[in-house]
Formats: structure tokens, sequence, C-alpha cells
């Protein structure tokens, strides 16, 4: 498949299948409170609801647009065609990373993207996505829904003022750490650099000499190509073949420091979401969870298959050097400092988040640890 169709490639196909509800009908859903089933009785009404939704990412953009996609087919079918969701990719209504605000106004009922683009809006959403040197993809979930919901309580707490509710979307897994077109040696030779790289990560490149550049993912190749940017981070083995980047770049490093589990979200218009009968409410928080197990699914099996693909086909997998880890480690410890000492409800995420994060990793030290240093080499 050509780089072009790939950014076009349409939905994998139906996936049918209804979650069994009943299983959840003594639980808490995510507002926190206590489901009573979804009988006839809890139907308020018959009449079809419509929704829109907007997203950051193209329609049917693999995996990212194919999750929205998911959503609106199995919210179709568990309501029995009572709750319909529309998809609009980036552009077809508004521009991508407006789709916040068209939600947030009640101008849609629902968007998709990744809560680190509103770090503008407010510095606290960087952490419901993805911190560098943080939690892995399943930590993070963790600590969104595990327990007393602590992570998602607090994401929602962040949201609250901009008149949305959150939901999961998905995780990505651990990251690649982008492609190069010079060997990463030193952290001399990230001064001068000029990478694709976004939030608190930007941040660090930038502490450590280099320069984060915003450019779109269509555009990503033709940069590379042209020597507008010397290296970029974009997500995985499955998506950066399909865009040719092995073709415009000759290093694929690894690990993926800045992004070890990025987390996508759902957020719907908070009017819009009271207002739906109680079964229904239920059912889209069920739908989102659906695709939050599909997407990370997707992404290892995808990302297995086309690392083999890359290799085969020539491309080079270094490792950065333990002293730029290292450095760049510091700089980010720097740059959300800087981030928390300027915004009270981002220091008491952080909290949270850290708090998480150093019972999880002494957790994942003597088990997932333990089998990748011991297990899988005998």
């Amino acid at each position: 498949m050509k780089r072009k169709e790939f950014l076009k490639k349409g939905a994998l196909g139906a996936v049918a299948g209804v979650t069994g509800l009943g299983l959840i009908s003594s639980c808490k859903n995510e507002t926190g409170e206590v489901s009573a089933g979804v009988g006839a009785a809890n139907i308020v009404s018959n009449k079809t609801i419509n929704w829109r939704m907007t997203t950051v990412w193209g329609k049917n953009f693999p995996v990212f647009g194919e999750a929205a996609n998911k959503l609106s087919e199995w919210v179709d079918i568990m309501s029995n065609g009572r709750f319909k969701i529309k998809i609009y990719g980036s552009g077809e209504l508004v521009p991508g990373l407006e789709a916040f605000d068209t939600t947030s106004s009640g101008t849609t009922e629902m968007g998709a993207g990744a809560s680190y683009y509103w770090q503008g809006k407010t510095p606290a959403a960087a952490f419901f996505a993805a911190v560098p040197f943080g939690m892995n993809g399943q930590q993070l979930q963790s600590w969104l829904l595990g327990g007393k919901m602590e992570g998602y309580n607090l994401w929602k707490e962040v949201y609250k003022p901009f008149n949305l509710v959150p939901f999961l979307a998905g995780n990505t897994g651990v990251q690649m750490g982008g492609w190069f077109n010079k060997e990463i040696k030193s952290v001399g030779d990230l001064k001068g650099l000029k990478m694709r790289i976004p939030g608190l990560a930007g941040k660090a490149l930038e502490k450590a000499g280099g320069a984060a550049i915003n450019v779109a993912p269509g555009e990503l190749y033709t940069n590379l190509e042209r020597g507008v940017i010397d290296a970029t981070e974009w997500v995985g083995p499955y998506h950066d073949y399909k865009l040719g980047l092995n073709k415009v770049a000759k290093y694929y490093y690894t690990p993926g420091w800045h992004e070890p589990g990025t987390q996508l979200e759902f957020f719907a218009n908070t009017e819009a979401h009271a207002k739906l009968p109680r079964d229904l409410k239920e059912i889209l928080w069920t739908a989102t969870l659906r695709v939050q197990a599909w997407v990370l699914a997707e992404f290892d099996a995808q990302n297995g298959a086309y690392l083999e693909k890359l290799k085969l086909e020539g491309t080079q997998v270094k490792e950065f050097p333990t002293p730029v880890l290292k450095a760049l480690k510091g700089y980010t410890d720097e740059a959300i400092n800087e981030l928390i000492g300027s915004d009270p409800l981002a220091n008491k995420v952080y909290k949270s988040y850290n708090a998480f994060r150093n019972k999880a990793n002494a957790w994942s030290k003597i088990t997932e640890q333990a089998y990748y240093n011991k297990i899988l080499k005998i």
C-alpha cells in the first residue's frame, strides 16, 4: 500500500458482537453512579439519539481513525440502533485540532484526540496522554481505572471547566524513539537537531540544544526528504512503514523515551452526555472500554509484523546510548517542574501520577522487568 493510500485507508471492516452488559449491572459507571442494568425500566425513550464526533485524525486513519469508527459501530449495535454517532475526520467539519473547542461549545457532541494536544489550554492535560520516562500503557490504564479510579477522576476534574467528559480510547503502547539521518552517539549530537517531537519531550529536546518542530503527519515524509527536519518521531513500525519514513531516514531508534505508552481519548460535551438515558450512558462507557482493548491489541499485532518488514528491507534499528537517555531524563524533569510550578491543578495531578508510578514500577521490577531480563534470555 502506498503512503498516500495509507492516509486514506478505509476501516478494516465491521466487527460484530454485543458486550455482555448484564455482567456490569452492579458496577459503577464513569460518573461514579451504580448502574442498575439495562432492562426496560431504565430505557427512557425509544427515540433515536444522533450525535456527531469530530476527530484530530483522518476519518479512516489506521487504528486512530478506525477506533472512532468502531465506537460508532459498537454503540449502534448495543443500543439496537437507538444511539448513533456520525464520525467526521480532521478537516471535514473543522480542522482536527479544533475538536476540543468544538465539542466544548456543543457544536458537536463528541470528539477524539489525545490530551497532550490541549496542554496549552490546561497544563494538567499533559499527564493523561504520555509523559517522557513516565508510565507505560498498562500502568497508565491502571492509574486511570484501577482502585478508586483516581487518575480518571482527576481527568474529569481537569476537563470539567471545559464542559467535557473524558473517555479512554485506546493506548499505542511503547512507541519508537524516531527516525534520524545521523547517528546519535552523545548528547552533543542533539545540538542543532531539528526534530518533529511534541509536548514535554519537545521541551526536553530544546533544553538539550535541539529544535522541536511541529509537523503534520502528512508532511513528515517530504520534510525529512527535503531536510526541513533532521529527525522525526511518529508512532511505530506499522504507521512509520506505511508513511515511507524508512525511505528517507537511515536510523530507527529505540526506546521511545518520549512516549512510553500514549493514551488516546474520546470526550463528550457535558450537557449532551447528561441528557443521555442511563442505559445509553452505560453503553457508551462500555463501548469506549472495548475500543481501549482493541487499539492496543491492534498496535501490538501490526507493529510486530511491520518491524520484521523494516528489518528485511534494511532498516538499521539502533538504541539510544545510556548517557543520552540520562541527559534527556534530566531535561524532562526540568520541563515537568516548570510545568507543575506554574499551575496548581497540574501539580495536583502530577503528585497522584508520580505516586502511582513509583508503586507500579516497584511491582514491575520483580515481575515484567525480571521476565524480560531473565526469562526471555533463556
